[in-house]
């Protein structure tokens, strides 16, 4: 276990801030897990425990979409409290990174109420905005859009910071109070979500165009000498080969893809 650093903890509560503000933004994406995660790991000096962290978040936050009217669990309170629960618990273990994508559920669905209370506060910024529209008061405007945007911010640095000042001893003993059947189940849960990711991804690239690459991804996943940056290299060189084919008269001016999103898209 490991207590954080003054400057570590301002640089925290600073991606926290940030990561508030982009779950409504979507801007630089600070508030994805792979990001905010590593992030703080970053920060704080746990690099590789927040990239492992991150990675693992990050397929439960593809199964995470709003519906319609329904908003979708708080990525961002998950990706920072988790975080900051990993490195002030000390055990970057396989074992650890599993509790804290364990413990990310339940925050994640905590955020829903915290953001519930946000955006309560925003409809009545709103009403000042349009006053202030109406007015011609540009300045008035800006301040009612920056002060709507700091309360996202805050909305996630503000229980960051708490946690920062929880003794690493309590997390550490909080932790270890998890008994084993609640650990498993909220992990086998975090599975399921992490397979409605995976098969929600799929469903967006299933065209007759991605499937060959898709199932030459699985085909190479199993060389075991290719590191993740190799791999990488060979799925960004395929691309631009498939892009420079198509552009020189594959498919260009025929028919459409088969894909109606893709063709709309396409002619955007």
């Amino acid at each position: 276990m490991m207590d954080i650093s003054i400057i570590s903890a301002i640089l925290i509560v600073v991606v926290a801030f940030l990561a508030g503000m982009e779950g409504v933004l979507d801007q630089f994406q600070f508030h994805q897990p792979i990001v905010a995660c590593t992030l703080i790991g970053l920060v704080s000096g746990n690099l590789t425990a927040g990239i492992m962290l991150g990675g693992t978040l990050q397929f439960l936050a593809l199964g995470w979409a709003n519906i319609g009217a329904a908003v979708a669990p708080d990525a961002a309170l998950a990706s920072v409290a988790s975080a900051i629960i990993l490195i002030k618990g000390g055990d970057f273990s396989n074992n650890g990174i599993q509790v804290a994508q364990a413990v990310a559920i339940p925050l994640a669905v905590a955020g829903l109420f915290l953001t519930m209370i946000v955006r309560t506060i925003s409809v009545g910024l709103v009403h000042g905005a349009d006053a202030a529209a109406e007015r011609g008061d540009f300045a008035a405007l800006e301040r009612y859009h920056l002060v709507a945007l700091s309360l996202q911010g805050l909305r996630i640095a503000i229980p960051a910071a708490l946690l920062i000042a929880v003794p690493a001893d309590a997390v550490r003993a909080m932790l270890e109070a998890m008994p084993d059947w609640l650990q498993g189940g909220m992990a086998v849960g975090g599975s399921m979500v992490i397979a409605v990711g995976l098969a929600m991804v799929i469903n967006m690239m299933a065209t007759r165009e991605v499937w060959p690459f898709f199932a030459l991804g699985f085909a190479l996943a199993a060389v075991s000498d290719l590191t993740l940056i190799a791999l990488g290299a060979i799925g960004t060189a395929l691309a631009f080969i498939y892009l420079n084919l198509s552009k020189k008269g594959g498919n260009a001016g025929n028919a459409g893809s088969g894909d109606p999103i893709g063709d709309i898209l396409e002619d955007y």
